[in-house]
């Protein structure tokens, strides 16, 4: 199952841990297609163009392979769609949950995936 935004998407394990290992910096929203991921979805697309060092990725919440975000020790409290990952050099960087707004996205993404 895909999620249906202009966002490259992941779809597997092994493709998750490709991409936070090739690339230096990324952020990842998983979710669903609902009122609280949607917004964040929509940042991450207007984002794209401004952050050019970033990597921009969705995965759907309910897929088996997005065990290896819903499982992450930073992600146990979480309560609230969507799960935002940042990975900084293949480390998590930060975890967040629940709608975040473009200032607290760029804020995070300014301190910890720095060019």
């Amino acid at each position: 199952m895909e999620l249906s935004t202009n966002l490259n998407h992941i779809v597997s394990e092994k493709q998750f841990n490709e991409i936070i290992s090739t690339n230096e910096n990324v952020m990842i929203c998983c979710g669903r297609m609902g009122p609280m991921c949607m917004p964040v979805y929509s940042i991450m697309e207007s984002l794209e163009g401004e952050y050019k060092h970033v990597k921009f990725y969705d995965m759907a919440f309910d897929t088996p392979d997005a065990h290896v975000i819903r499982n992450l020790p930073e992600a146990r409290g979480f309560m609230g769609l969507p799960f935002t990952v940042y990975f900084k050099n293949g480390k998590l960087a930060k975890a967040t949950s629940s709608i975040q707004s473009m200032e607290q996205v760029k804020s995070i993404l300014d301190s910890e995936l720095s060019k």
